[in-house]
């Protein structure tokens, strides 16, 4: 008797992530907004003045790929960037008009999403789904 393989949960995991990227940039791209842009805007409004630390915390960023993302974001006009008071060395992040209304471009984006990867699913089994990723997010730290 032949056991049936398990699903290639880390295949399908890594597979997921990519196309869900490429369709965020494709939402995204007539406004200069990636994934991860949408992810920075999305903290910066649910946390006005974060420091770019917080942010690239946030959105699990390494210091040198958020500079260049942040570099990109302010000269697209969607944020600015100024000296923390305090603290000259920190640096605090706002949203711009032009990135309040990006920001509704990715809400839009979201809520699309949401409604396409979602249908079909019991919520039991979306519940399933999100225990299992956040299984996997604590289990590897």
């Amino acid at each position: 008797m032949r056991t049936a393989k398990p699903p290639r949960l880390f295949f399908l995991t890594l597979t997921a992530e990519r196309r869900l990227r490429r369709w965020i940039a494709g939402r995204g791209r007539e406004h200069g907004i990636s994934a991860s842009a949408g992810g920075v805007l999305l903290y910066v409004a649910s946390h006005p003045g974060a420091s770019t630390g917080e942010v690239a915390d946030a959105v699990q960023a390494s210091p040198a790929g958020m500079s260049g993302l942040l570099a990109r974001m302010e000269s697209a006009g969607l944020i600015t960037r100024a000296p923390d008071p305090a603290d000259a060395r920190t640096i605090r992040l706002a949203l711009t008009p032009a990135g309040t209304e990006a920001l509704g471009v990715v809400h839009g984006a979201i809520n699309e999403l949401n409604t396409r990867i979602n249908d079909g699913f019991t919520p039991e089994e979306l519940e399933t789904v999100a225990r299992w990723l956040r299984h996997v997010s604590t289990a590897l730290d």
